[in-house]
């Protein structure tokens, strides 16, 4: 038995309960129960306690899209690179780099991004692959990495046409082995889904030969309208909008997540929500790769559609993300009230709903029988906080680096900043000297 206590409590249950002196039993991989500190330390007197210390007591975040592929793309000086729009920087980088990584690549890029998670509380990603310079056996470094790390994590693999017909089917292998291997497990802490790139990288002939190849249960993970050159080669090529053409192959609904969604029509959103299909928004990457504001505020309070948030290999703390997707709703509509209630409704709220269409045990809340997935921040605060400003004091007060104590599945993965069962200087040290491995062979 845990006890998680001497904190201000945030449980995001349906009623939004807050302790200001709260504490959480966990009993191997689940909640028992959430009281206040004194009832809990008096009913389970012979439990491990982790004192809070006055900080803040909340759920474990759950990135719903990253790229872990990108973590050696920090620092990394690409000769000849002079990236003039979004296909520049696909073409100059990304692809550059995956077309290079090889298996150990993956490995040490996949342990640095989940010991980054957990030290900026992350307990569960959801992560979209590319390696074509190695594609079979790439998610099971990553899985080995997210095993020996303990973070719950999704994989996928971007299956494309761009390297050539058969990368495409060697990546389409490797998604369907990675799905019938992570259904053989019964901890739940990995999960699979078909990954693809981006509609422009995929003919009609590779979508049919997917959907054929689809393992049952299973949706896709997908780039839609990230750039507006995806929008225009569906239009050219194939006489309808992505997500129309996506919609005829029968590629949506409840198990498929599509990413960005930035340029979209009315009709598109129609189609994504009738077909239940998740979106999720990447506010930091797209300012970066200066592809526009995706219409969220649209999608989700016009129409309806369940959009969470994600990072896009921009970074592993989700209270970045947050505070820029605050941010750039307000600026693109010129609105001071825009986002300030959607935004934590795709993170707090969304992300435990899309994440729980794989994962069996509740997420994303702390009450009992949820999964054991839980936080401390060492954050005081020059305010009250309460259970009506506790989003706030989030946004405005709080970033990943507060983390102090990370619980995933019911098991200590940090305490005190130090993450536990793993040599991290180790871990860095490696990845370090594998990072500069990969940079010598991209410019040589």
């Amino acid at each position: 038995m845990l006890l998680v206590g001497n904190g201000r409590l945030i449980t995001r249950d349906v009623q939004g309960t807050f302790y200001e002196n709260g504490c959480v039993a966990i009993e191997g991989t689940v909640i028992k129960k959430v009281g206040s500190t004194a009832e809990l330390k008096a009913e389970f007197p012979q439990a491990v306690f982790i004192d809070a210390k006055g900080g803040v007591i909340m759920p474990g975040f759950i990135n719903m899209h990253n790229h872990i592929y990108s973590t050696f793309a920090r620092g990394l000086s690409i000769q000849g690179y002079s990236p003039k729009n979004f296909m520049d920087i696909l073409e100059g980088q990304w692809w550059r780099i995956d077309r290079t990584l090889n298996l150990d690549d993956t490995y040490h890029s996949g342990k640095i991004a989940y010991l980054d998670s957990i030290k900026n509380g992350v307990t569960t990603m959801f992560d979209h692959h590319a390696s074509y310079g190695a594609i079979e056996g790439s998610l099971s470094q990553l899985a080995q990495a997210a095993d020996e790390l303990g973070v719950r994590t999704c994989l996928c693999y971007e299956i494309s046409d761009r390297d050539g017909m058969e990368k495409m089917h060697a990546a389409l292998k490797e998604n369907v082995t990675f799905i019938n291997q992570s259904k053989k497990r019964e901890d739940d802490m990995q999960k699979a889904m078909m990954g693809m790139h981006a509609a422009f990288t995929l003919s009609d002939r590779s979508l049919e030969y997917c959907m054929t190849q689809l393992p049952s249960g299973i949706g896709y993970h997908i780039h839609i309208a990230e750039d507006r050159q995806d929008v225009y080669d569906s239009l050219k090529k194939y006489g309808k909008p992505i997500v129309n053409r996506l919609f005829d192959f029968g590629m949506l609904g409840p198990q498929t997540m599509a990413a960005h969604c930035i340029h979209i029509d009315p009709h598109e959103m129609e189609l994504l929500r009738d077909t239940d299909t998740m979106v999720v928004t990447n506010p930091e990457s797209n300012m970066g790769n200066a592809v526009g504001c995706p219409p969220a505020m649209r999608m989700l309070n016009q129409y309806g559609i369940l959009m969470g948030l994600g990072t896009d290999g921009y970074t592993n703390d989700l209270t970045e993300s947050y505070k820029v997707g605050n941010l750039i709703h307000k600026h693109q509509l010129a609105d001071p009230t825009a986002a300030w209630a959607e935004i934590p409704t795709m993170l707090f709220d969304n992300n435990p709903q899309m994440a729980n269409r794989y994962f069996e045990k509740k997420l994303g809340v702390l009450e009992t029988a949820a999964a054991a997935d839980v936080i401390v921040l060492a954050y005081q605060g020059p305010t009250p906080m309460t259970q009506e400003n506790y989003n706030g004091h989030i946004l405005f007060g709080m970033n990943g680096s507060m983390v102090t104590d990370t619980i995933i599945n019911g098991q200590i993965r940090m305490r005190n900043r130090e993450v536990q069962g793993v040599d991290e200087e180790k871990i860095w040290h490696d990845a370090q000297v594998q990072a500069q491995s990969l940079w010598q062979r991209i410019n040589d």
